[in-house]
């Protein structure tokens, strides 16, 4: 008897004729054939993400790394394209004392190794250097309401 779970798309990258695919309350990153949309045999597997509300992913060209913004442990994976390894690479940590403007990772952009990730709750975005993982804090508006952000060149 065959079942077919069905999962919330939250995020897809595409890199090298590969869709990389993360799914709500899932740790792992499927992968799929860009020509034919049908699966690859190879699932990566992230032990780390237990709990996972992965809610966004984006992939740099320049190292062949993956990133995923994990909404649960408030934090980005990186996950190497190549040999599959992955870490926790840029936790979020902050006092819970005021939930509600604490900065939360919602979702992501990258453009020349620069990862723009936005929050949830706090009116900011953040920039980040995919090599040094250098900050740079870009206050908004309290008026604002941006879940996503694009770099343009």
């Amino acid at each position: 008897m065959w079942y077919v779970v069905v999962h919330v798309v939250s995020g897809v990258a595409c890199l090298d004729n590969i869709m990389y695919v993360v799914c709500a309350m899932s740790s792992t990153i499927q992968l799929y054939n860009m020509d034919t949309y049908s699966p690859l045999d190879i699932v990566i597997m992230v032990d780390g993400l237990i709990g996972l509300r992965p809610l966004d992913i984006v992939v740099c060209r320049h190292d062949r790394q993956l990133y995923i913004a994990d909404w649960f442990n408030n934090c980005i994976w990186r996950v190497s394209v190549d040999d599959k390894s992955y870490v926790k690479w840029l936790s979020m940590t902050q006092s819970m004392t005021d939930i509600f403007t604490r900065f939360t990772v919602i979702s992501l952009s990258l453009t020349s190794r620069r990862l723009i990730v936005t929050s949830q709750r706090s009116p900011s975005l953040r920039q980040y250097n995919t090599t040094d993982t250098q900050y740079v804090r870009r206050r908004l508006s309290w008026h604002s309401t941006e879940r996503a952000a694009v770099r343009g060149e």
